[in-house]
């Protein structure tokens, strides 16, 4: 009896470590976002333009003081920006979003209209990416020292050091303009919305780009930790009982291999979707990344301040997911919770 209240009371105190853990990240979420807000707030009005051009075009050059009075005070930007922030901390909390200067909607429905595409381009880039990533890490692990290595090692440099821009110039100007094999930019051609297949050709040069960028970097990370546990006493034992190389490393070395893998793959999908944004505008293609610009440039400060939050949250997010597989994968982390459990019991 006294060892099952024991184990009860242990678990509840592990469980209530846990609850404190979520609320107290969640809280620290919820600050950070409202820092960002405030930042983005005041940096977009104070940056030089003029936000009713979006609003109204080239009309706002024959307007009258009178109307342009009237026009601010219609968009609630003739107040002090602190009292434009509460207002729209308010009507924020309560739902209302605003709407978009330049397109004339409500933000979250440009926002709809978009993101479909961003999560296509970033998720396709992200399996793309980690599956090469990993195969190549191995593969170079594998001829650790050797000559193909060495060459694949130097080409992967290279490629790493290649700006992202440059890049997408050089395969426009190759693919699209020269060969005419690849559209340029867009998403999928006009009349073309339901058709896939249209809509992968148009994905093959963003991808292209994105995944060249990033690919040896993690792949160099796979290689260099694979190398080191390889090296390790067990390793060398289970070489010396029989087992062959290809088992060594797609099982003992994969599984010690797989915790910091996942952790790096949650932790570093905000690098690859910001990689991704900036891709969207050398391509035209119609996503966040494009969004994002559009709404700087033409200083729709509604669409931009939820852009902004919206990008904040989803790197908060993934840091968090990165640290919570970490912890569910990594026996050492699962111990000390046990540890501390038994101790606060005792």
């Amino acid at each position: 009896m006294e060892n099952g209240k024991k184990n009860a009371l242990q678990y509840r105190q592990t469980l209530w470590m846990y609850l404190y853990t979520i609320l107290k990240k969640t809280a620290g979420i919820v600050l950070s976002l409202f820092l960002l807000s405030v930042i983005v707030f005041f940096i977009a009005r104070l940056a030089p333009g003029d936000p009713l051009v979006s609003y109204y075009g080239e009309g706002v050059e024959r307007m009258s003081l009178e109307e342009r009075e009237w026009a601010l005070e219609k968009l609630g930007l003739n107040e002090p920006m602190p009292t434009q922030y509460i207002q729209w901390l308010t009507r924020a909390c309560h739902g209302d979003l605003g709407i978009s200067y330049k397109y004339k909607q409500d933000v979250m429905t440009v926002i709809y209209e978009r993101i479909g595409n961003t999560i296509l381009l970033g998720g396709c880039s992200v399996i793309l990416l980690f599956c090469l990533a990993l195969m190549l890490g191995i593969f170079c692990a594998r001829r650790a020292g050797k000559m193909i290595d060495r060459v694949i090692c130097s080409i992967g440099t290279i490629s790493s050091c290649i700006p992202e821009f440059w890049l997408a110039l050089v395969l426009i100007l190759l693919f699209s303009v020269q060969l005419k094999w690849l559209p340029s930019g867009g998403a999928v051609c006009i009349g073309n919305e339901h058709d896939w297949k249209d809509r992968m050709i148009h994905l093959i040069l963003p991808l292209t780009v994105i995944v060249s960028g990033h690919l040896w970097y993690y792949a160099y990370m796979i290689r260099n930790q694979l190398v080191e546990e390889l090296g390790k006493d067990y390793m060398l034992l289970a070489r010396a009982k029989g087992c062959s190389m290809r088992r060594v490393v797609y099982v003992h070395g994969l599984r010690s291999l797989l915790p910091t893998y996942l952790s790096l793959i949650a932790i570093s999908i905000p690098h690859i979707i910001g990689g991704t944004y900036i891709v969207e505008m050398f391509f035209s293609y119609p996503g966040i990344g494009t969004l994002i610009y559009e709404s700087a440039r033409y200083k729709d400060y509604n669409l931009l301040m939820v852009l902004c939050i919206l990008s904040g949250g989803f790197m908060m997010l993934c840091n968090l997911l990165s640290r919570f597989l970490g912890e569910m994968l990594d026996a050492r982390i699962r111990s000390e919770y046990r540890t501390i459990g038994r101790e606060t019991v005792s």
